[in-house]
């Protein structure tokens, strides 16, 4: 039950963390900065989160090279994320090449770590 909650928590961060990207695209530049603040606080959060996690389940015996190849994708996705945030919210490089990024990489990251803890408890 444990790592259910723990799961749950990874979840409703992350969902905030959308909420509050949302919220962002839709109020434009220049950024609120509290809002933008608040966005950047949860996505940090919800890596943690994560890291802990990954890092148990990691531990487990479980673990196959294919599961490391599904972390290492959502750990680039995270990066990806992180990069054109900031990318996006300093102004640098082309802004829809990095927007286009900032939306597919949340989408893979959830992919990939759904499948990671799938295979984690079969």
């Amino acid at each position: 039950m444990d790592v259910l909650s723990n799961f749950l928590t990874l979840g409703i961060v992350f969902l905030l963390t959308l909420a509050f990207g949302f919220w962002l695209s839709r109020i434009g530049k220049p950024y609120n900065g509290v809002l933008f603040n608040i966005h950047k606080l949860l996505a940090l959060a919800a890596v943690i989160v994560a890291v802990f996690e990954i890092r148990k389940m990691l531990q487990s015996d479980g673990a196959t090279p294919f599961y490391g190849v599904l972390i290492a994708l959502t750990g680039v996705s995270i990066i990806a994320l992180f990069a054109t945030g900031a990318l996006m919210s300093i102004g640098k490089l082309n802004y829809a090449v990095s927007l286009t990024i900032h939306k597919a990489a949340p989408i893979l990251a959830t992919m990939t770590l759904i499948a990671a803890i799938y295979l984690s408890y079969l």
